[in-house]
């Protein structure tokens, strides 16, 4: 089966794409900058190019990776998570791509406040009203080797000191990169998961506090507790770790139905400490 994947120069489609290649998909990335995926890959300003519609034709799937989660003046919500979704939508369509699989995030709702998440949301509907197979997933933090959460704990670690928000007790699901990508191909072949909004998460939660305590794994490295109003402060004028959704994120506290992920996809979960282990995160 013929598998486009947008975004694939990212941490997941990265992942993504590297599973399904070892699994007897034929993959093709598509990548704004330069192509620097392990397997064929083209590259896209915007998902318009008429050469594109016609380099993917009759592929059985799209899996729709490109999201923005820090706006800027030049990359906007609207126009990143928003507008390229339509225009992946509209390629589908071109290329006679009757499959699209969405990345969208956890918490995300129509009653959201958020504009991150209003732009997620908006991204959805627009898949929803399609009149493709879809199936749009609301991920937790993906971690494995690599991964920005755990990138951003190493790159406080070697500065001298782990910076917690708040008080730390927020929670999440946490969710292998390694079980993403088998449920995605999962996804590409059973109708069961078709037209359905699914949350993406793993099998435990846990504190922010208690994954920084496991991800530390003894070493003597200060942990600093940042008032969230300074905090976001920060984030406000571009400083710290951590952005303005993030925080919003962390805040959120958001849980998941791990459950119905798990009926639905009928395989064993990683658990978050075996993830440290396994990708020496910890």
């Amino acid at each position: 089966m013929n598998v486009i994947i947008t975004g694939a120069n990212g941490f997941v489609g990265r992942n993504i794409g590297l599973h399904l290649a070892e699994n007897g998909f034929e993959v093709t990335g598509i990548v704004r900058g330069k192509k620097v995926v392990p397997f064929p890959a083209v590259s896209s300003k915007d998902l318009t190019e008429t050469r594109l519609g016609n380099m993917i034709k009759n592929s059985d799937a799209l899996v729709h990776l490109v999201g923005q989660g820090k706006q800027t003046v030049c990359n906007t919500y609207e126009n990143v998570n928003v507008s390229l979704t339509r225009n992946a939508v509209t390629l589908c369509k071109r290329a006679g791509i009757k499959k699209i699989i969405y990345m969208s995030g956890l918490g995300v709702d129509k009653s959201t406040t958020l504009g991150y998440f209003i732009s997620k949301y908006n991204a959805e509907q627009e898949i929803v009203k399609s009149g493709l197979d879809y199936t749009i997933f609301r991920a937790s933090y993906i971690v494995g080797k690599d991964d920005p959460l755990s990138k951003t704990l190493q790159q406080q670690i070697r500065k001298g000191k782990i910076i917690i928000p708040g008080s730390g007790n927020y929670r999440f699901q946490p969710i292998f990169v390694d079980d993403v990508s088998k449920i995605i191909g999962k996804t590409i072949v059973d109708k069961k998961l078709s037209n359905k909004i699914i949350d993406l998460v793993g099998p435990q939660i846990i504190s922010y506090n208690l994954f920084v305590k496991k991800f530390l794994h003894g070493r003597n490295v200060p942990i600093q507790r940042l008032d969230f109003e300074d905090a976001y402060n920060n984030a406000l004028h571009g400083k710290g770790s951590f952005g303005v959704d993030d925080l919003a994120i962390m805040a959120g506290d958001y849980i998941g139905n791990h459950k119905k992920l798990a009926s639905l996809a009928e395989m064993k979960f990683t658990r978050w400490d075996e993830i440290l282990k396994s990708c020496s995160l910890s």
